[in-house]
């Protein structure tokens, strides 16, 4: 659907169906390189189609770029329309908080990195203001941590405001390695782009593939091969394998419990080292390609891959027993870092973040791709919305991938079909989306290629950018020590976030 800027409000109200159907991205485009002017994109998520609805707001090439802002009828869209603003220079009229997000200090004024005419080796050093929201009273304090962090992570911000231990107020400063991939992929062949996206993140490296290879095949009318989906529904699952259990022992180091944290460490690393017998690395890059996948799974592969889903199935068992068996993390993580089902709808969380607090949502079932429709699994839900509850879908994540791969790996015994369409020929000028189920959730990738063939535009949403707004909710009324088990529990990227 197409409207005019001053109508985008109403439109995507009435997209959003009362929340019924999630903000899933909201991007701009520059345009103005094939004769158009800017635009800005809303994707909704219509499950009762299995399909994404999307509303664009064309603006004529030299008008302002002021419309009417989402944020106050739809919450889900208040760090999008900061990025637009960053981005492109679109102004959201009657935005609550229209600070930078992606260019904070360093940056200059007016410079809108994603317009056309910006070129890539522009010189941005500049200097603005950005201030922290914190809270004001007699009897409050601020606690700044970050953005450098005594562990090996990547920089974040975050500044806490509390009355006596309790957290009031949080507000979250990221975008510190911003490393402008959507910028740098333009003008970059499908081929050339797929080696800078699955590097987007490491612990989402097949997601992100998956996503840009869908949207891809879709602009070529190609069927994917059964055998090749058979191996990426494998790698895909693997994925959220390690993810989950290397998370839980992620979970147990919030609060020290140490004994957890090297049971999940050693079963994620006899995942990661299936991940590189399949596809020569650790992380399942180089493996999954437009139109199939470059490696065939052999029989060997297939049973040395039976044999560790048995030995990490039967282990992780054991660590689930070991944590319901200590009240002392139990006493930790539940009632704490709650997100109510309502905030989450509000938010459009996605992921373990939803379902945790009770959103039936899940985009291998509710947008299904690849052969997830034959390969019946169950979505983990709860509803308490807290630390433990989070932990409880992970664990619960954890037993139907192995079935899954399982599956997956049974199928593949008895077929013979290709691991790739041939060469594919792309529509040009005419958008596309793709969508993967993440460790973290929902991953979208939309694109479009220019008349040459190159990439026009690629926009990125990973799971983490919905969710890491709800971390800022998820703290209020909970104490300072709490925040590394907090954070930990929702496991957002910084990375696949700061694209």
């Amino acid at each position: 659907m197409k409207v005019k800027p001053e109508g985008l409000r109403g439109a995507a109200n009435i997209c959003s169906r009362g929340g019924r159907h999630p903000l899933t991205a909201m991007f701009g485009a520059d345009e103005t390189s094939f004769g158009g002017g800017y635009a800005v994109y809303c994707l909704f998520e219509n499950k009762e189609k299995h399909d994404i609805d999307i509303l664009k707001a064309e603006f004529d090439a030299g008008s302002a770029l002021h419309y009417p802002a989402l944020t106050p009828v739809l919450p889900a869209a208040a760090w999008y329309e900061r990025e637009l603003h960053d981005m492109f220079g679109f102004i959201p009229d009657d935005h609550p908080d229209l600070r930078p997000l992606v260019l904070h200090e360093t940056y200059p004024e007016d410079f809108h990195p994603l317009r056309k005419c910006v070129d890539i080796d522009a010189d941005v050093r500049g200097e603005r203001k950005y201030e922290m929201a914190v809270s004001h009273g007699d009897g409050l304090f601020e606690v700044p941590v970050g953005p450098i962090h005594a562990g090996i992570i990547e920089p974040g911000h975050f500044r806490f405001s509390q009355a006596g231990e309790a957290i009031l107020q949080l507000d979250a400063k990221l975008f510190f390695t911003h490393r402008g991939i959507e910028k740098a992929v333009e003008g970059k062949t499908p081929e050339e782009a797929l080696l800078i996206v699955e590097r987007i993140c490491g612990a989402c490296s097949v997601a992100n593939t998956l996503s840009y290879c869908q949207a891809l095949e879709k602009l070529s009318g190609q069927n994917v091969p059964r055998r090749a989906w058979l191996i990426r529904t494998i790698a895909a699952e693997l994925e959220r394998l390690y993810n989950h259990i290397g998370d839980t022992g992620n979970m147990c180091a919030g609060v020290g419990f140490a004994p957890v944290i090297s049971m999940g460490s050693r079963l994620k690393e006899i995942l990661l080292r299936c991940n590189e017998a399949i596809a020569g690395n650790r992380f399942l890059r180089g493996l999954i390609v437009p139109g199939g996948v470059k490696y065939d799974l052999t029989e060997s592969l297939c049973t040395e891959l039976t044999v560790a889903l048995t030995k990490v199935e039967n282990e992780y068992n054991d660590i689930v027993q070991i944590i319901a068996e200590q009240d002392g993390f139990l006493n930790r993580a539940k009632t704490t870092g709650i997100i109510s089902k309502n905030v989450a709808l509000d938010l459009a969380l996605v992921g373990v973040g939803a379902r945790a607090s009770g959103v039936d949502c899940d985009c291998r079932r509710d947008l299904p791709y690849g052969l997830y429709a034959e390969l019946p699994f169950n979505v983990i839900t709860k509803t308490d919305g807290d630390v433990y509850a989070r932990l409880q879908v992970r664990m619960g994540e954890v037993a139907e991938s192995i079935t899954l791969i399982r599956k997956a790996l049974k199928l593949l015994q008895q077929d013979d079909s290709q691991l790739h369409c041939g060469e594919l020929a792309y529509k040009t000028l005419t958008g596309s989306w793709g969508i993967s189920e993440s460790a973290r959730g929902s991953n979208l990738h939309w694109l479009m290629l220019d008349a040459d063939g190159c990439i026009e535009r690629l926009f990125i949403r990973s799971a983490s950018y919905p969710n890491w707004l709800a971390l800022t909710i998820a703290v209020q009324g909970d104490i300072i020590p709490d925040f590394p088990l907090i954070n930990k529990s929702f496991e957002l990227c910084y990375a696949c976030l700061d694209r």
